[in-house]
């Protein structure tokens, strides 16, 4: 099989092609013939060496793929052999074959091809946790999504539209069509106004009952001043520290030094509350996961979640598509191709 491996922590050019005998199934699980690879910006932070759950280089990451059935292992359906499926995994998605637990594998609803199966996992996953699990959003409150191009973003956006929620989002201007066709209610240019100022003029100084942050740093601190009474600001992401030139200790402690520290006491004060979210730390609860999906994959088949792919890349052109990301060029998801006529381009 092939496999794209981080060599070392660097830029986009430590990523190479290389050959690797092809894994058995163990018992339980699944080898899978990927189709296509979801990347997500943890694969970047991986790649710097600033992802600190990643295996040492050289590796290999990614946590989603879709392709199809190929054998099984002990004690797993044989049944499903050639099925069309999406998956989880815990690293090792970047490659043309991976071995998945039974447990970690879905069924592609017949709507979706490969690319967009590929663009479901984490993205509506992560969202779903964010939205539903632990913000609690409802009918008839707000919620303000940073980054709302981007893949958990979009995905937040269709969760929010279908829960009738009131939907801020931030974004560059030349994103914002495109978003507001999508359903989001108030764009923000994050580029060339102030979200906070932003948030409050547009709320009439009131703020809104969720924010999901996956920026970090002092973006937090505004971001919990924009919550009103009852606010609950979700915290899944840290993409302000490949914004530094510095070097990976120093990225650290820049980034701990710009954190927010929450007070209990402050927080029962002000009647607000701040949660975490991180997907990479549920393979312990995959019951949970596996409920969640199951609602995701149910609302593909009512048409409320609406996964896009902006751009596809071929298997042998990853650097290009972490560049692609890095420079903030994406609305949506990014996927890597492993085969031929697969290409999905934007428009």
């Amino acid at each position: 099989m092939k496999q794209i491996v981080i060599t070392k922590y660097g830029d986009t050019d430590v990523l190479k092609i290389q050959e690797s005998k092809d894994p058995k199934p163990s018992v339980g699980e699944v080898l899978i013939k990927v189709e296509a690879i979801g990347i997500n910006f943890a694969d970047i932070l991986a790649r710097k060496g600033l992802y600190p759950d990643a295996p040492k280089p050289p590796c290999v990451v990614g946590y989603e793929v879709s392709g199809t059935i190929e054998s099984v292992g002990q004690d797993a359906d044989s049944s499903k052999v050639g099925q069309s499926v999406l998956a989880l995994t815990r690293f090792n998605g970047y490659s043309d074959k991976v071995c998945v637990s039974e447990k970690n594998v879905f069924n592609i609803p017949a709507s979706l091809d490969f690319e967009k199966a590929a663009a479901i996992p984490v993205n509506y996953l992560t969202a779903y946790q964010l939205i539903c699990v632990m913000g609690g959003l409802k009918k008839g409150e707000s919620v303000l999504i940073h980054n709302a191009g981007g893949g958990v973003g979009l995905a937040a956006l269709d969760i929010a539209l279908h829960l009738e929620a009131t939907i801020y989002g931030t974004s560059s201007a030349g994103k914002h069509s495109f978003l507001m066709e999508r359903g989001l209610n108030h764009p923000i240019d994050y580029r060339n106004q102030d979200f906070l100022a932003g948030i409050m003029g547009l709320t009439g100084g009131k703020g809104v009952e969720l924010v999901i942050d996956p920026i970090g740093g002092k973006n937090w601190k505004k971001s919990y001043r924009a919550l009103r009474s009852t606010g609950r600001l979700g915290l899944f992401g840290v993409s302000t520290v490949t914004e530094s030139t510095m070097g990976r200790i120093f990225q650290y402690i820049k980034l701990i030094a710009q954190m927010p520290w929450y007070n209990p006491l402050g927080l029962m004060n002000a009647n607000k509350s701040v949660f975490g979210v991180n997907l990479g730390h549920m393979w312990n609860e995959r019951n949970k996961i596996s409920g969640w999906m199951q609602e995701i994959l149910k609302g593909v088949e009512d048409g409320w979640v609406r996964p896009h792919v902006d751009r596809t890349f071929p298997f042998e052109q990853a650097g290009e598509a972490h560049a692609y990301i890095e420079a903030r060029k994406n609305i949506g998801k990014i996927v890597l191709v492993t085969g031929e006529g697969m290409k999905h381009e934007k428009g």
